[in-house]
């Protein structure tokens, strides 16, 4: 069977910028950078983006490009022994999938309350209580279902599903093409009327200045390196998915260098566009910036909302936020469901329009559990142990097995071969030394403290069951899956 293709260079790198932008790009990089030294903190990160970033993303290329297949089919043509690492991947790729849809779910909501501000004074009430509805539940007591959850999650498998199911060319390439340079104008359009409002300076100051002290903090570099993983889609089978779609002839260096610097360029555009909003913020209230900064999911649907409140045109720059963040989600969404639909494809044999019917309606299924009163705290264990624990793991044994067990200085031929410009010996230093020395320190520390201090005050019942029995039970059907593989035989390839 003949494996589809990108119809062009562009529509390849937007669908691959597309999976690397996501959520995490507008709240999580932002904050990260304000914890970690402002400005300092973009020496750590740069130095991750080039040592582990571009060269992780390289290799990913390359092992698509060249072995034709989603994760599982490249594994296990590196050696059938390794298939259950790509299976690994899919796993995690498919659980990402069910959660990170509740949160688009969110984002389209708050898109339609955006032109009135219907989420009131109280922003933080509103989000917790009348819309979340979380009462005295618990991540394995959900409680009831949320239609006004449920209905905008709908939408968005929809939007998801549309994209699968028509193939990589006629669905995924023609919504990368639009989604991306809109999200792109959004942000900037937001970026060019925020900054200039009073106490906009302030904030950005706050981002950019440099607190050269925390360099010498280990934990610094630790955020950078683990940002950098988090941020690029690296490490759960969507880009070894993507790659496998490239024409013979692709640039892969090229592809890597631009998919990643675009990525990192927009975190930052990303962080210029939060904090302009938080300086004016606390202008407006007469606050510290630092009372008016959150984390994570508070941040696009606690504060921003509040900062909406105070801006001018708040009916034009609300709903302009919360399209930017349905687009990055989406777009990222559209990519981790490609990467399970394109490797059941493969291991079952079965058309696209099939694979994709059967895994958007199991997820969807699946989805709806966070949909529920219960669905953040289920959402933020299972983020937790998944992004932590089971992605970080999943990336390192992936280095380990390429760079230490095959060789990683094949890669550097096959690439340089293939693209405009040569990669140097950095390629090699890089992924055989420095990525896994980082990745195996940020592990084993996640370890250690996840096993000592459990996570966010939950029982202890609910981390055995929803958090390590949840990587336990994906690591063992994986491991299943390779050992019962009656897949056709086929040549091992070499790197």
């Amino acid at each position: 069977m003949n494996r589809e293709q990108w119809g062009s260079r562009a529509g390849f790198i937007l669908a691959a910028v597309g999976s690397a932008i996501g959520l995490g790009n507008i709240w999580r990089f932002p904050y990260m950078a304000y914890e970690n030294g402002g400005g300092a903190f973009f020496i750590p990160y740069l130095f991750a983006m080039i040592t582990a970033g571009i060269p992780f993303m390289i290799m990913e290329f390359s092992l698509g490009h060249k072995l034709r297949g989603a994760a599982p089919r490249a594994f296990s043509k590196l050696g059938t022994k390794f298939e259950w690492l790509g299976w690994f991947q899919v796993s995690i790729a498919a659980i990402i999938a069910v959660y990170y849809v509740a949160i688009i779910g969110w984002a389209i909501s708050y898109l339609g309350m955006a032109f009135t501000q219907s989420w009131g004074s109280d922003t933080n009430a509103f989000f917790f209580s009348e819309y979340l509805k979380l009462g005295e539940n618990s991540p394995s007591q959900l409680g009831s279902l949320q239609f006004h959850i449920a209905i905008p999650m709908t939408i968005a498998w929809a939007i998801t599903f549309a994209a699968i199911f028509t193939g990589v060319k006629g669905g995924i390439e023609r919504a990368s093409k639009i989604m991306m340079p809109l999200l792109f104008l959004m942000v900037l359009g937001f970026i060019s009327r925020v900054v200039f409002l009073p106490g906009a300076m302030d904030g950005l100051n706050y981002l950019f200045q440099p607190d050269f002290s925390k360099i010498l903090d280990a934990k610094v570099w630790s955020a950078a390196y683990g940002q950098i993983f988090f941020t690029l889609s690296v490490g759960f089978a969507i880009m070894i998915a993507y790659s496998s779609y490239l024409p013979k002839k692709s640039d892969i260096n090229n592809n890597a260098f631009m998919t990643v610097l675009i990525n990192c360029g927009f975190s930052i555009m990303a962080g210029v566009m939060i904090f302009a909003v938080l300086g004016y913020m606390a202008q407006e209230q007469a606050k510290p910036i630092t009372e008016v900064v959150s984390a994570g999911v508070g941040l696009a649907f606690v504060t921003i909302p509040a900062a909406i409140n105070l801006l001018p045109a708040p009916f034009i720059l609300g709903p302009l936020f919360f399209f930017a963040l349905v687009v990055a989600g989406l777009s990222s969404h559209i990519s981790i469901i490609e990467a399970v639909t394109s490797a059941i494809i493969d291991k079952l044999n079965w058309t696209r329009k099939k694979a994709a019917v059967v895994v958007c309606g199991l997820g969807y299924l699946v989805s709806m559990a966070f949909a529920t009163n219960g669905g953040l705290l289920l959402l933020d264990l299972v983020d937790y142990f998944i992004n932590n624990i089971a992605l970080l793991a999943s990336c390192l044994i992936e280095i380990a097995i390429i760079a230490w067990l095959l060789k990683v200085s094949d890669i550097r031929q096959y690439v340089n071969e293939r693209s405009e410009f040569s990669i140097g010996k950095w390629f090699e230093v890089c992924l055989r030394f420095l990525s896994p020395a980082m990745l195996a320190v940020i592990v084993t520390t996640n370890l250690i403290n996840t096993f000592n201090e459990g996570y966010g005050g939950y029982d202890h019942s609910d981390l055995l069951m929803l958090g390590w029995g949840l990587v336990g039970a994906m690591l063992l059907l994986a491991i299943i899956i390779n050992i019962t593989s009656k897949s056709q035989p086929h040549q091992e390839a070499k790197l």
